[in-house]
C-alpha cells in the first residue's frame, strides 16, 4: 500500500508491506538536510551523503525485517525514493532532464549519468569485491539503484572508472548520483514545456 502527498517539489510517500514500513519525504529544492533511520548504519550514511551533496532535504524512516536480512529494507527504500523523485519532478516542464557527474572519492573515480525520460533502465558497473561494508551487503548497492531507476522511471548509468576501496566506490556512487540528479532536476527558463521533440516525457 502506498500513499503520496505532493506540494510543489516536496513529496511525501508512505509504503507498507509485510516486509517493510517506510515513510519518506523529499524536497528537491532543499539545502541538504537529512534525517535517516533505516536500521542499517552504512546505508543511512550513504543516504545522508546523497541528500547533502544533492542539496535535497530528505527524511526517511524504515522499519524492515532486518532479522531476515537487509534486502527488503534497501530495495523497498530504493523503490520509494524513486517514486518520490518521479512525483517531485511532476510533468517535467522546464527541467534540464539530463544530468551527469564524474566524481572523485580518494582513489575511486565514479561516473554517473542519468536521463529523467520516463523509461527505466539501469547500467551498473561497480566492481565491489567485499561481501560487506559495515552492515551493508555490497550486492545490495546494485539492487538499490535498480529500484531507484525503476521507481523513478529514469535511465541511470553508474560506472567505476577507477578505485579499489569498496567504501570509497560506494560513497562515490551515491554522491555522483546526487550531483547528477541535482543537475537533471534544475529548472532552465529557456526550456518551454518539456525537453523533448515528442512534447511529453
Amino acid at each position: 500500500m502506498e500513499n503520496k502527498t505532493v506540494q510543489g517539489r516536496i513529496v511525501s510517500v508512505t509504503r507498507t508491506t509485510r516486509e517493510t514500513d517506510i515513510s519518506l519525504t523529499l524536497n528537491l529544492d532543499g539545502s541538504g538536510q537529512a534525517q535517516v533511520d533505516t536500521g542499517i548504519g552504512f546505508f543511512d550514511h550513504m543516504l545522508q551523503g546523497f541528500a547533502r551533496h544533492g542539496l535535497f532535504d530528505l527524511t526517511v524512516k524504515v522499519k524492515g525485517d532486518l532479522e531476515v536480512d537487509t534486502h527488503h529494507t534497501i530495495e523497498d527504500t530504493g523503490i520509494v525514493l524513486g517514486n518520490a523523485i518521479g512525483q517531485a519532478v511532476g510533468d517535467k516542464e522546464g527541467i534540464v532532464r539530463y544530468g551527469s557527474r564524474i566524481l572523485p572519492m580518494d582513489e575511486a573515480l565514479i561516473l554517473c549519468a542519468l536521463d529523467l525520460c520516463g523509461r527505466p533502465y539501469l547500467v551498473y558497473d561497480l566492481r565491489l569485491d567485499r561481501e560487506k561494508v559495515g552492515d551493508l551487503e555490497t550486492e545490495m548497492v546494485r539492487e538499490f539503484f535498480y529500484a531507484v531507476s525503476y521507481g523513478g522511471a529514469m535511465n541511470l548509468h553508474l560506472k567505476q572508472m577507477d578505485g579499489s576501496n569498496n567504501h570509497h566506490i560506494i560513497e562515490g556512487a551515491f554522491k555522483a548520483f546526487a550531483k547528477a540528479l541535482d543537475e537533471a532536476t534544475r529548472r532552465d527558463d529557456r526550456i518551454l514545456g518539456v525537453l523533448s521533440t515528442k512534447g511529453s516525457l
